[in-house]
């Protein structure tokens, strides 16, 4: 009879250091051939170390074969691994009807892996429905009695759709002796009036049993060999002090062992969220159980990947409810998923993660309900950067966001450079049971600023306040500083802190977007960013970061006030560009609301302008600017918003201040604003400069012409305007390159007239007063400060038809004046001149004119045709030859082109490619 020594170490740690590669110390000496201890049964072996190993010391043992029998049979029962394990978790949405556990058996039987391991939830709500149960007992309240009944036939009416036969009956006898069971369990809890830990997690636990049950017995159905796994015989847990537990890894495998000897299948069905402790007292794995049964049994057997069945395509960039063009990110790294999920993110809870990742099993998170969707895959840092491109986005996976936390500031200038006061602050903190989410100290140590949960916040404050009262009155601390109604929004990635231009891309996002950063704290882990923000500006500046780098794609928000002429042309224009410019420039502008004086129209996703004018006509409400422009700026999907003013009322224009203050951007053609009282306009553009919210106004000078920006640009690279002389006005252009040839100029203006050049009252343009305003706006924009009756104005409408009742009466008395202009227009043209209607801005002189000049008919003002605009820049660099800006200047067309481009610019300075 062959004798054999073993020598067994086993490590007290239960994660050896280089676990991947562990495994229990054997060495062997033998009067026999080879015969490793490893290759007998687990059952056997694991019985055989441990008796030896008590019967001698140094675990240094010597045996004789006979003290045991070999049942050779069992070493096929081994419990394989090396990746031949794939895991499946089935959530209760998964299985939450027949047919859906139907769905998932075609799912284990279309799954060609090896070896297949699946766990289970309870049906959707049956967890809810126990914990119930435990509350309704333990209330007193006997309606606990039918509430078990309605569990009953629930688990009943399923089995019935699913099975048959000596499986249906099976299956019924067990669910009714375990409600046998519970009901008497809960008669206790009745009687006590009090449930204990344990027997809550007994009772909770049974979802799982019967849900296990049921799906083994539907893939047996299809003659596969299954078995199912009561997982409190297997897995154990010790519970810690923050209501989790801590899994027991090596117990665990040894039990798994002699589990599998008994029951050795390729397919198993386990039940999630429930455990044992050490002292077989029936738990559970608390908070997201199920995903933490995976991961461990996924670690016992050194599975080759595990998947996560959810209702979900994946894991989201960003909440979708928050942010509605979130998209589903093909890869995250362990550390990502683990700060994601940190921050309130659905993706895994952080102790899911750490099983796996000891081994390097990747998870993949995938839809039940979308089996085209290839899902999310949360694996080794290496892995995603061999597979992702080297760019800003690949660094920032997504983004998440906590609510309802406060800030506390503890401020003073005696905390710098004296030990022990942070200790002291957080061991209050502490004291107080609250939860610290996030931490910002500046070097200096002049303060230490936290964040808590704002439920907590007022206990903290006060012991605070009570532990610092001596420093507080002395004067070493200042404050105990409490703001609260805030969230924390963090940004999450691989290396993107070690990456340049990716935080300073947060904080110019969030900037743009008006939003202001209460704290920061970024971590030397590379892998979060995190700001705390205002609470009703979390989602905008969620929306705006998320924008900014997940598709660099600027997204607007656009309200349009006005759709006469030029606002219909302008909708029509972006109707035309609106998918060239999402396509092809990764801009996407939105037209959230169109209002008039009368009816407006609004949208909470963006306006159809295909169908604008039918959609006001059935869907139109009464015009309310008030509710018109919260309306477009309340829309938190969307980060960035204009008010586009196609008006030329003055009380529209009067608005723009607020609007400003408010972070919403203003373009307009609306003289009003910046040609109205000197001190508005002052204090408007002090506030567009103070600010990150942008002003632009091209089109209220030549239309579609780069007058502002001529102008502009000339100033900001160091030239000096001297002056300003043009034709502004396309109308008075028309008629004036009209007045000629012996025509009067009553003839040319009902001409102009009537080819819609004109204003409907022809004096609106024949007064010289939107020359006058354009002169203005020139001149502000040069640094004069004049008011508009500062501008001399040559009108063209005869003094006595000034007061005409009405545009047809001025035009038919109009003729009678036509001789004062056909005298002066004769003259000019015996002079070899021709007469211009100009408006003149005199930097050097500081003032402004328009009036009616003469030129020469080589001058560039003679050789003007059509309603064209002519403006030439006289300065420093361009004195002895002006610099000329020539082209159409008027036209709804033109104008709302004009528009058009400054949205561009806007959405350019937004972060749209340039």
């Amino acid at each position: 009879m062959a004798s054999f020594h073993a020598v067994t170490s086993y490590s007290s740690r239960i994660f050896p250091p280089n676990i991947k590669e562990w495994k229990p110390k054997k060495i062997y000496q033998s009067q026999c051939p080879a015969f490793p201890l490893r290759q007998l049964p687990p059952l056997f072996r694991t019985g055989l170390t441990s008796r030896l190993g008590a019967e001698t010391s140094n675990n240094r043992v010597s045996a004789s074969l006979a003290d045991v029998s070999l049942d050779v049979s069992l070493e096929t029962n081994q419990l394989p691994g090396g990746g031949t394990w794939s895991i499946h978790k089935f959530g209760g949405t998964c299985v939450g009807s027949s047919q859906r556990i139907k769905n998932v058996a075609e799912i284990i039987l279309n799954d060609d892996s090896e070896r297949k391991l699946v766990i289970v939830s309870a049906m959707s709500k049956v967890t809810d429905m126990m914990y119930d149960l435990i509350y309704k007992a333990q209330s007193r309240d006997e309606s606990y009695i039918s509430a078990l009944d309605a569990v009953l036939e629930k688990h009943r009416s399923t089995a019935h759709d699913l099975l048959d036969g000596d499986a249906l009956a099976s299956f019924l006898s067990r669910l009714h002796h375990d409600i046998s069971n519970l009901k008497a369990m809960l008669r206790a809890i009745y009687i006590a009036g009090h449930a204990t830990e344990s027997f809550t997690d007994f009772v909770v636990g049974h979802g799982e049993l019967w849900s296990a049950q049921m799906l083994s017995s539907v893939v047996r159905k299809n003659r596969i060999d299954c078995k199912w796994m009561d997982t409190r015989e297997v897995l154990i847990v010790n519970p810690t002090s923050s209501n989790q537990v801590d899994p027991d890894f090596l117990e665990s495998e040894q039990r798994l062992e002699r589990w599998y000897s008994k029951n050795p299948s390729k397919t198993i069905i386990a039940t999630g969220f429930i455990a044992s402790t050490p002292q077989n007292i029936p738990t559970t794995l608390k908070r997201d159980g199920s995903d933490f049964s995976a991961a461990i049994m996924a670690a016992l057997v050194r599975a080759r990947q595990v998947t996560i069945w959810t209702d979900v395509d994946g894991v989201y960039s960003a909440d979708p409810r928050k942010v509605s063009e979130a998209v589903i990110l093909k890869t995250l790294s362990y550390q990502e998923a683990w700060e994601m999920s940190y921050f309130g993110a659905n993706v895994l809870h952080p102790r899911t993660i750490i099983p796996v990742m000891r081994y390097n099993i990747p998870i993949i998170i995938r839809n039940i309900f979308n089996l085209s969707a290839p899902g999310t895959k949360i694996c080794q840092a290496s892995v995603i950067v061999d597979e992702d491109k080297q760019n800003l986005k690949s660094f920032v996976k997504g983004f998440a966001t906590i609510d309802n936390v406060a800030l506390i500031n503890v401020e003073g200038t005696g905390m710098a450079g004296v030990p022990g006061t942070s200790d002291a602050i957080f061991s209050t903190v502490k004291d107080v049971g609250a939860n610290v989410i996030m931490i910002s100290q500046a070097s200096s140590e002049h303060s230490v600023c936290f964040a808590v949960p704002e439920n907590e916040v007022k206990a903290v404050a006060m012991a605070l306040e009570s532990r610092f009262h001596q420093a507080l009155d002395a004067g070493r601390l200042s404050q105990v500083a409490v703001i609260p109604n805030c969230s924390i929004l963090a940004a999450v990635g691989q290396k993107m802190a070690s990456t340049p231009g990716v935080s300073a891309t947060i904080f110019n996002a969030l900037a743009k977007a008006n939003i202001n950063v209460r704290a920061i704290a970024q971590g030397c882990s590379e892998y979060n960013v995190t700001v705390v923000v205002k609470r009703e500006d979390c989602i905008k500046a969620l929306q705006a970061v998320h924008s900014r780098f997940y598709y660099s794609r600027t997204t607007i928000a656009m309200g349009i006030i006005g759709h006469g002429l030029i606002g219909a042309t302008l909708l029509e224009q972006l109707n035309d560009q609106a998918a060239v410019l999402k396509e092809e420039f990764n801009i996407d502008l939105r037209v959230m609301g169109i209002i008039n004086s009368r009816s407006m129209l609004l949208s909470k996703l963006g306006i159809d302008l295909s169908r604008w004018k039918e959609l006001e006509k059935d869907t139109g409400e009464v015009a309310d600017l008030e509710e018109f422009v919260r309306h477009v700026h309340g829309n938190h999907f969307i980060p960035n918003t204009v008010l586009v003013d196609c008006t030329a009322d003055s009380v529209v224009a009067g608005h723009y201040y607020d609007w400003l203050q408010k972070g919403i951007h203003v373009i307009t053609p609306n003289k009003k604003a910046n040609s109205g009282p000197l001190d508005q306009y002052l204090r408007l553009r002090d506030l567009q400069r103070q600010s990150y919210t942008h002003y632009f106004y091209e089109a209220t000078v030549g239309a579609g012409l780069p007058i502002i920006s001529t102008l502009r640009g000339l100033l900001e690279t160091g030239d000096r305007i001297l002056q300003i002389e043009g034709i502004f006005s396309g109308t008075l252009s028309y008629i004036f390159n009209n007045f000629k040839g012996g025509r009067v100029f009553s003839e040319v203006v009902a001409e102009a007239k009537e080819a819609g050049y004109t204003e409907p009252d022809p004096r609106d343009d024949l007064s010289g007063t939107d020359v006058a305003r354009k002169v203005i706006i020139l001149a502000r924009e040069s640094g004069l400060k004049l008011e508009l009756a500062d501008i001399p104005v040559k009108s063209l409408v005869p003094e006595p038809l000034r007061a005409s009742a009405s545009p047809q009466e001025f035009m038919q008395q109009l003729p009678k004046f036509d001789q004062d202009l056909t005298k002066q227009q004769q003259s000019a043209e015996d002079a070899g001149e021709v007469l211009r209607y100009v408006g003149v801005v005199d930097v050097i002189n500081q003032k402004g004119t328009v009036e009616l000049r003469r030129y020469k008919k080589d001058h560039p003002f003679a050789q003007l045709s059509g309603s064209d605009n002519i403006i030439a820049f006289t300065t420093r660099r361009y004195k002895n030859q002006p610099l000329i800006v020539r082209g159409p200047g008027a036209g709804a067309q033109v104008t709302a082109g004009g528009i058009f481009s400054d949205i561009l610019r806007l959405a350019s300075y937004l972060g749209a490619p340039s």
